[in-house]
């Protein structure tokens, strides 16, 4: 059997088997995930709703919601946005992420930041713009994103900046100090160590008791 060249649409070719191999993929992605099984940390999506933005970090973007009736702060992680991840970077990344979430969420102290729940995908948020009339937008499924409980009181960094004119009493000082070295020294005793210690990484509730937060890449 003889085929002309110039009677191949080799274009339409193209098109349908990179259609079939869509399917594929996304056939066997969904059944991945069906039959991966899920740690006791992973939110239900469905219950997440993210209402504005926060702030945007150096790891990811903060974002204020409400997940089950709890008012969180939403940390989203895309470690592929630079367009420079690899695959297996992303793979690696990943494997640091569940491994830090999985202990995060066993630890209980009032001076470390309540661990809500986290996501490996976000491709089911909708997440805001920053101008609310522009509506929302999502990101790809590789990212991820953690939920902790939200603390009114900013980061100890904006406390000492809006402070930086008049001296704090000593005793706010020697609180703060205590607070941040109980918190360290619970987290030591759990053989964990603090990537990233400095003052935009503790967190301040309406008391002013100070909490730690942002644990390596999350």
């Amino acid at each position: 059997m003889i085929f002309w060249a110039d009677k191949i649409d080799l274009k339409s070719l193209d098109l349908q088997l990179e259609k079939h191999l869509s399917r594929v993929c996304s056939r066997n992605t969904n059944n991945e995930s069906k039959n991966k099984p899920k740690g006791d940390w992973e939110i239900n999506p469905s219950m997440l709703k993210i209402r504005y933005l926060v702030a945007q970090g150096t790891y990811g973007t903060v974002y204020r919601g409400t997940y089950n009736t709890q008012d969180v702060a939403v940390k989203l992680l895309d470690w592929g946005e630079d367009g420079m991840s690899t695959a297996a970077k992303s793979a690696a990344l990943g494997v640091s992420f569940k491994q830090e979430v999985s202990i995060w969420h066993k630890l209980d102290h009032p001076n470390v930041t309540r661990f809500v729940g986290a996501s490996m995908g976000t491709s089911l948020f909708e997440i805001p713009l920053k101008n609310p009339l522009e509506g929302y937008t999502t990101l790809p499924s590789r990212a991820c994103c953690v939920l902790v409980e939200f603390l009114t009181g900013g980061t100890l960094r904006n406390f000492l900046y809006k402070n930086r004119k008049k001296k704090l009493a000593l005793r706010i000082v020697i609180q703060l100090a205590l607070y941040l070295s109980r918190g360290l020294s619970y987290l030591q005793s759990k053989k964990i160590v603090h990537r990233d210690v400095k003052a935009e990484n503790m967190l301040l509730d309406n008391n002013r008791t100070l909490k730690i937060a942002n644990f390596g890449s999350c």
